[in-house]
């Protein structure tokens, strides 16, 4: 008895691929080909765009997206069937990551229905996947135990040899290339202090669950920063602040933060400014450890901007205009960009 073959599955017109490519490694590349056998045009999402570099996330998104489109390339994947979105970290705002996401999808689809997401839901990292109702999902059959964490690690650490198992040609030639620049030498630094760090906690009983206090000083237009003198985030912009003493309360700590780092509070009363405060607990806001930040925003008007002087572990204090403070969420510390943000955009 002879059987009629089943229909060949149409191709959907475009796929969409989410992730951070940190580095992109050959899982990522055998997912992307396996797609590309099933939609006619794969939009790549790049997510933690405009990030300061640091450990977790070392590569820009523009060298993620060329790294991409090279490994691609090398594998006979023509560049006209691939698209890039590169979208920011959204830690406290998830809305505004979907929205962003979904925009820059729009852009290259401009109102075709025919969209697929492609991915794997291995655990709860994985639950944007199920945040595009509109969007098929099509599951990937490519399993692997490969992850770019493990290929970070092997790489900070000089295991070289394992680094080039793990990712295409294209990719290893480049962090070859990168391993002699000094942006490098300053994240394999960051790398080992943050391995000494945590070494150090090891020990306890429990996972340490640290407190701080950070400030959003603004006045006539500025917000008041410091840039760190010493790792983590060496030369990267902050809002002034630091780990909670045993015999202070959290507004308390916050003033003599800002005293010690900036010189600011001679004769100012900064309490009588304050305007608003939250809690920001993202789980993975610092890559020390656990760490819970009570955020006080301070309003001081209008008028000449105090004299400045880096102290404590700042190594120097500045204003900075709100719109330049804004627009470089790339130079700033952890989250402390996003929680500037919280207030200034919010006027809360």
């Amino acid at each position: 008895m002879m059987t009629t073959p089943a229909p060949a599955r149409r191709k959907r017109t475009f796929g969409v691929y989410i992730g951070r490519y940190e580095p992109p490694h050959q899982a990522h590349l055998l997912v992307m080909l396996e797609a590309l056998e099933s939609v006619q045009k794969l939009i790549v999402v790049i997510g933690s765009a405009r990030a300061a570099r640091n450990v977790k996330n070392p590569f820009t998104a523009d060298e993620r997206q060329a790294l991409i489109a090279a490994m691609l390339r090398g594998a006979g994947i023509p560049r006209t069937r691939v698209l890039f979105v590169q979208v920011r970290d959204y830690f406290y705002n998830e809305a505004l990551w979907l929205s962003e996401v979904q925009s820059g999808v729009h852009a290259h689809t401009r109102g075709s229905s025919d969209v697929a997401l492609i991915g794997h839901i291995k655990d709860e990292s994985s639950y944007y996947l199920r945040s595009f109702p509109a969007w098929e999902f099509i599951p990937t059959h490519v399993v692997s135990p490969l992850s770019a964490t493990d290929v970070r690690r092997a790489y900070f650490e000089d295991r070289l040899d394992e680094v080039q198992t793990m990712v295409p040609g294209a990719v290893h030639a480049f962090l070859d290339r990168f391993r002699t620049t000094p942006e490098f030498q300053e994240l394999q630094a960051e790398y080992v202090y943050l391995q000494q760090y945590r070494a150090a906690w090891q020990a306890a009983p429990y996972p340490p669950i640290f407190v701080t206090s950070d400030a959003v000083v603004v006045k006539s237009g500025h917000v008041l920063l410091v840039r760190r003198g010493g790792l983590p985030g060496r030369g990267r912009l902050a809002l002034p602040g630091g780990f909670l003493e045993q015999d202070e309360t959290l507004l308390a700590c916050c003033v003599r933060e800002v005293h010690e780092e900036t010189g600011l509070g001679a004769g100012l009363d900064l309490p009588a400014h304050l305007r608003a405060q939250a809690v920001f607990d993202y789980p993975d806001r610092s890559l020390r450890g656990r760490t819970v930040t009570h955020a006080f925003h301070f309003d001081l008007g209008i008028g000449q901007l105090p004299r400045l002087s880096g102290g404590s572990d700042a190594r120097e204090a500045l204003w900075l205009p709100l719109s330049e403070a804004l627009g470089q969420p790339e130079q700033f510390f952890e989250d402390h960009h996003a929680i500037m943000e919280h207030f200034v955009m919010r006027g809360t």
